[in-house]
């Protein structure tokens, strides 16, 4: 997606609005969406299908009503404010794009809503192919949809995609749900047990992943201050091929991680899993370290080869290979943040997220404001590095005191 983006739209104050704007509903989304993917539904599903199969069904119908009436109401909310903003601080030929930009995002957050929690299900029941096949679907019909508007819609074509992948990827991931786990969800708005205990855990897990979800907003607002045209653009692609080792980190291993996690955790095994735990920072750090280091040596070639094409000028893949390395040394303490948070996640210890999301975010936006006058576009995406170090060192800490207590 950034190569294709940075061909078709280059760098301008279109592409700094639609990125602002993206960041912003990506921050917004993780209040509907980060409570279900990847999020402490797995282990309360793996307890229910272990002593209540039969209220599964229940369950997972409260919850598809819950998330389509907190999606919307929230997506009514953000949009309207993104619109506000857009009316009092975008030129006026950008406007129109603004508002656009702002409607398909919302209608974009609250399809991901659904579709995190059809994954979650499917997740939980160890049926993980179906993600990777609609997802890979949906994600061809955005990129057919966005070849084909972006003359006409500009940059609004590709939340237009977006918000057409995420349907045609629910409209896959609903047959596999009733016919895989034998799941047919009706929406309902009923709270069974396990429904309002997912509320009351959930809560402080979606309230610290929100907060560090204004991350790249901040490194967003930062950027523009560096005196760098389109500056929030090659800060953005920057951190994108840098968070490509990580991406794949979390489209194999984490899913499945979580699950056998889960199922250790509820047997009582600490020792399995404090072993599962080290085993897979280990693997998955030796991994990444090597991934990060063939990405910085060859980064300034497969930049030019694979960015500057279209509308996009060599002066910013080169600012774009300047900056890379400063963003992809962050991936293994990332990649280590991420399995320690599903650690804490199988544990249901959720109590944990809200505070280190405070920390998260307040680190990032001192390492922001200080590192960037020191090294520009540079200094922020280091501060993105400095601040994972940090939280992965807290997770760990905090993971062993848990289990020792437990």
């Amino acid at each position: 997606m950034p190569v294709l983006l940075a061909a078709w739209f280059g760098r301008s104050e279109a592409t700094d609005v639609f990125f602002l704007f993206s960041v912003y509903f990506a921050f917004a989304g993780s209040l509907v969406s980060g409570g279900f993917q990847d999020s402490v539904l797995v282990p309360i599903v793996a307890g229910i299908r272990r002593s209540d199969p039969a209220g599964l069904q229940a369950v997972a119908s409260s919850l598809l009503g819950h998330v389509l009436v907190a999606g919307s109401m929230l997506a009514t909310v953000l949009g309207a404010v993104a619109i506000s903003w857009a009316y009092l601080r975008v030129p006026g030929p950008l406007l129109v794009t603004a508002v656009a930009l702002s409607v398909c995002f919302a209608l974009h957050l609250v399809a991901v809503g659904v579709r995190s929690l059809l994954v979650a299900l499917l997740n939980a029941h160890g049926r993980y192919f179906a993600h990777p096949l609609a997802s890979g679907s949906g994600f061809g019909l955005a990129l057919l949809l966005i070849a084909v508007g972006r003359h006409k819609l500009g940059v609004a074509s590709v939340p237009l995609g977006l918000l057409a992948g995420e349907i045609l990827a629910i409209a896959m991931l609903a047959p596999f749900t009733r016919f895989a786990v034998g799941l047919r969800l009706r929406p309902s708005l009923s709270r069974p047990e396990p429904v309002r205990r997912f509320l009351r855990l959930v809560l402080l897990d979606v309230a610290g992943a929100t907060i560090t979800r204004i991350n790249p907003v901040i490194d967003q607002l930062v950027a523009a201050t560096a005196g760098v045209v389109g500056g929030g653009t090659i800060l953005r692609y920057s951190m994108e091929v840098g968070g490509i080792p990580t991406t794949l980190l979390q489209a194999t291993v984490l899913p499945v991680l979580l699950s056998h996690l889960s199922t250790e955790a509820a047997c009582e095994s600490s020792r399995a899993f404090a072993r599962t735990v080290r085993a897979t920072l280990a693997t998955t750090g030796v991994l990444l370290g090597l991934l990060a280091g063939a990405l910085v040596l060859v980064r300034r070639g497969v930049l030019r080869a694979v960015f500057l094409h279209g509308q996009m000028d060599a002066e910013a893949v080169d600012s774009m290979a300047a900056v890379l390395p400063w963003a992809v040394v962050g991936s293994i303490p990332f990649g280590a943040l991420l399995v320690l948070a599903r650690a804490h996640v199988a544990l249901q210890n959720t109590r944990i997220m809200l505070p280190l999301g405070v920390l998260n975010a307040s680190l990032n936006v001192v390492f922001d404001l200080v590192l960037v006058r020191i090294a520009g576009l540079r200094g922020i995406a280091f501060a993105t590095s400095l601040v994972h170090l940090v939280i992965a060192v807290v997770f760990w800490h905090a993971m062993r005191r848990r289990l020792a207590s437990g």
